[in-house]
């Protein structure tokens, strides 16, 4: 049997509490977001780190968001108020996100870090970013920062 990572083990045992305090609503949500983990151990065939939660964690965030658009959009206040409970559950299991500053700090080190001089030497930049990040930057504003960067 593969091991259970950190955050998967949290939001087992917060589920198994749940469960014992008689919490159902709590319990189903806690259960999707470890079935969703497990599916993503399994599928990977290897050992889970905090980053490969994380990124699991926030993908499932974003669906949350997603559904809660669409349940908006059609009246759906019911389902959107679930959904939103779901994604105040999930933002409780991840770290705070990195400020505009450290942000900036972590490109303008990560440039250096590889000498990346034009827009071509993205990836590299990107590549020291991401375990730097995991989990607490979205991607697409990363990769705006480190574009803009080696563009200026």
């Amino acid at each position: 049997m593969r091991e259970l990572g950190a955050i998967e083990q949290r939001i087992k045992d917060d589920s198994t509490a749940a469960l014992k305090a008689g919490d159902k609503p709590l319990r189903e949500a806690l259960s999707s977001f470890v079935a969703a983990l497990k599916k993503e151990r399994i599928d990977s065939r290897k050992e889970p780190t905090e980053a490969d939660e994380l990124t699991v964690l926030k993908r499932e965030r974003k669906r949350r968001a997603e559904a809660i658009a669409l349940y908006d959009e059609a009246g759906r206040k019911d389902l959107a108020d679930q959904e939103r409970y779901e994604e105040g559950l999930l933002k409780s299991y991840m770290p705070e996100e990195l400020g505009d500053a450290e942000l900036e700090a972590l490109v303008d080190e990560g440039v250096a870090a590889t000498d990346a001089v034009t827009p071509k030497d993205m990836g590299k930049v990107m590549g020291w970013l991401k375990p730097k990040v995991a989990g607490r930057a979205d991607g697409k504003k990363l990769s705006g920062m480190v574009r803009e960067k080696l563009e200026g």
